[in-house]
C-alpha cells in the first residue's frame, strides 16, 4: 500500500520521539478496519519495524456497564461500552510517558468479565490501535497518524448483518443496529467529523 511508505517517510522525521510511532486505523462498523490493519502490519514488519497491535474492540467493559442502564442504547455503545477515560490514562497516556509495560483491561467475552493484561512495548516501535471512535475528544490528540476507512453505509450494513448472526435473526440485527450502533456512529461523526480530521481517508 502507498500509505506504508508515507509512514516510513514520516516516522524518519520523527525518530527523536523515544517511544512508539502511534498509527490509528479508525471507521465506523464493517468499514474493512480488520483487513486494512492486517495489511499494514505484514508490510510494516517487512520494512523492519517492530508493531504492536491493539484492538479496541478488546478493551469494551462488561456487559452490566453498558447495556440496561437506562440510558439510550446509542448513548451506552458511544459512552459506556469504553471507558474512555482510562483507555486515554493506562494505553495513550502511558505510551506518551514513555513507559514500557502497558497495563490494560481486557474483556473475556465468554465470561463477561475484564482482567488485567500486561503488554511490553519496550522493543516496538510502531503501535497499531485499531476500533470505531477513535477520533472521539478524549483520544484524538494522542495519534501520530490518524487513518479512516470511509465506506458507503449501504456496503457496511450488509457486510455486518451478515456477520453477526450471534444477535439473532436479520430483523433482529437490523434493529439492534438502528437503535444502538448506527445511532452512536450517527453521534460520533458529527461530533468528531472524523474524515476531515483524519491525516488519511481511503475509500474502503
Amino acid at each position: 500500500m502507498h500509505i506504508t511508505t508515507e509512514i516510513m517517510e514520516r516516522m524518519k522525521r520523527l525518530n527523536e520521539l523515544n517511544r512508539p510511532y502511534i498509527i490509528g486505523i479508525d471507521g465506523l462498523s464493517g468499514a474493512g478496519k480488520t483487513t486494512i490493519t492486517q495489511t499494514l502490519t505484514k508490510e510494516l514488519t517487512f520494512e523492519g519495524q517492530k508493531i504492536v497491535v491493539i484492538h479496541i474492540d478488546d478493551l469494551i467493559e462488561e456487559r452490566a456497564k453498558r447495556y440496561n442502564t437506562g440510558h439510550p442504547e446509542w448513548y451506552e455503545y458511544y459512552f459506556l461500552q469504553w471507558d474512555a477515560q482510562e483507555i486515554k490514562e493506562k494505553l495513550l497516556l502511558a505510551v506518551h510517558g514513555k513507559l514500557n509495560e502497558l497495563h490494560l483491561k481486557y474483556y473475556d467475552k465468554e465470561n463477561d468479565r475484564c482482567y488485567m493484561k500486561s503488554i511490553t512495548i519496550e522493543q516496538c516501535n510502531v503501535l497499531l490501535i485499531e476500533g470505531i471512535f477513535l477520533q472521539r475528544k478524549e483520544w484524538k490528540g494522542f495519534f501520530d497518524y490518524m487513518i479512516y476507512l470511509d465506506c458507503p453505509k449501504h456496503v457496511r450494513s450488509e457486510r455486518v448483518l451478515r456477520r453477526d448472526a450471534y444477535i439473532g435473526s436479520i430483523n433482529e440485527r437490523l434493529k439492534k443496529y438502528e437503535r444502538r450502533y448506527w445511532a452512536g456512529e450517527d453521534y460520533y461523526f458529527k461530533e468528531a467529523n472524523p474524515i476531515q480530521n483524519a491525516d488519511i481517508v481511503i475509500n474502503s
